[in-house]
Parts: structure tokens; C-alpha cells; sequence
């Protein structure tokens, strides 16, 4: 057998090798995301089968169907921040441990409240009644609606994107506190109290939000641009 033979059949069984280590690392992971081993067994058969890949291209001129680049395993480490410890539940406690505040307000127009009275109604309507349990008492304030559809929802004001709610400007806020936040603390009367920063609060960074433009107010902007 000649040196080119065995050196090609050395690259293969590299490729089968880390194929097998590629699927025990990730049985080992068990679904985890982002695990660094599952990491660095996918760059391992990368590589492998990259390298196997150019020397039968180089050997026959024959190519196999696996279409990689080689992966420089440092840069990668660096690029995606493998290895680098992360929280995994294994690190040292932090002795000055930080608490990050995200606060963020997002106002809306209401351009039909019996609309948006309807839809948070027909939203509760869905949940399940358990025997015995009386039927749900219909939807009546804004406020009631605007809560009952975050619930139907993720909880988020992704859930607010709806066309009974016309989306405004809003503003995020992420800040540096001393202490987390307690909410049965405040009042349920208490629109202030929760978002107000404490001594030794500090506000990190801002980020604006801006409602998209609809068509017509698009068109009057660029008519100004053009005049000008």
C-alpha cells in the first residue's frame, strides 16, 4: 500500500473517531445548550473531515459531500466565548455579586377600547373552568384587558402587538442595583415605587424605542428631504 493509501486511510479513520466522540459529548450534554464539549467534538470532526476531504481531492480528485472549512479551535474559543467561564454552576461565588435592573415602558394608542374589550374577553373565555367554578366575569376596563391579554400571551409586551393596540414610543433602561426588586413591598396602587432607583442605583444605558412610521407619514418625510 502506498504512503498516499495509508495516509488516506488514517484521515478516515480520524473522521470516524471524532464522529464517535462528536455523538458521546453530545449524549453526554443531553440536550444543554451551548455545551463546550459538544463544542469542541463538533471542531474536531470539522477539522477531520475537512482535512480528509482535501487529501482525496489531492489523492483522485475526488471530493465527499461534506462542504467545511477548516475551524482554528483558539479563535473560535475566543469568537464564541467557549471556555472562557462561563456560569455552568461550578464557578466560584462571586464575592461582589451584581443585580442588572431591566425596566421598560412601551406606550399605545387605543383605537377601539369595545374592540380591545372583546378580544381580552374572548382571551379569557379560552382558559379552562374547572368543575364547579363559576364562568368568567366579562372583561370591563382597559386595564383589565391590556393584563388579561399579557397573560394569554408570553407575559411580555410581545404579546401587546396586536391591531387593537396602536404601538407608541417606549424606552428601556438598564441599571445597576443595590438590592432586587420585592414587589409585594409596594402598594398595588403604587405605579412609582417599583421603578424608582435607590441610593447607590445606577442607570447603565438607555435604549429608545421608536414606533415605525406608517406609509403616508413615510412619504411626507421623503417629499421634505427631497424639497430641501
Amino acid at each position: 500500500m502506498s504512503d498516499r493509501h495509508a495516509e488516506l486511510d488514517a484521515a478516515l479513520e480520524r473522521v470516524i473517531a471524532a464522529a464517535r466522540d462528536h455523538l458521546a459529548a453530545v449524549k453526554a450534554a443531553d440536550g444543554r445548550a451551548d455545551d463546550d464539549e459538544v463544542w469542541r467534538a463538533y471542531v474536531e470532526l470539522n477539522n477531520a473531515s475537512n482535512e480528509y476531504d482535501e487529501l482525496l481531492l489531492d489523492a483522485f480528485g475526488e471530493v465527499t459531500p461534506w462542504d467545511v472549512e477548516a475551524i482554528d479551535p483558539d479563535e473560535a474559543d475566543r469568537q464564541f466565548g467557549v471556555g472562557l467561564g462561563g456560569v455552568d454552576g461550578t464557578e466560584a461565588q462571586d464575592p461582589h455579586p451584581q443585580v442588572i435592573s431591566v425596566r421598560q415602558r412601551r406606550d399605545y394608542k387605543v383605537p377601539s377600547v369595545a374592540a380591545l374589550l372583546r378580544l381580552a374577553d374572548a382571551a379569557r373565555r379560552t382558559n379552562p373552568i374547572g368543575d364547579g367554578e363559576p364562568a368568567p366575569l366579562p372583561v370591563e376596563t382597559v386595564g383589565e384587558a391590556v393584563l388579561e391579554l399579557m397573560q394569554a400571551g408570553d407575559g411580555s409586551l410581545g404579546a401587546l402587538d396586536i391591531p387593537e393596540l396602536e404601538s407608541l414610543d417606549g424606552v428601556v433602561i438598564v441599571a445597576e442595583v443595590v438590592e432586587p426588586l420585592e414587589p409585594e413591598t409596594f402598594d398595588d396602587a403604587d405605579g412609582t415605587g417599583p421603578f424608582a432607583l435607590n441610593a447607590g442605583d445606577r442607570v447603565v444605558d438607555r435604549l429608545d424605542e421608536h414606533a415605525f412610521m406608517d406609509a403616508d407619514e413615510d412619504e411626507e418625510l421623503d417629499d421634505e428631504e427631497a424639497q430641501a
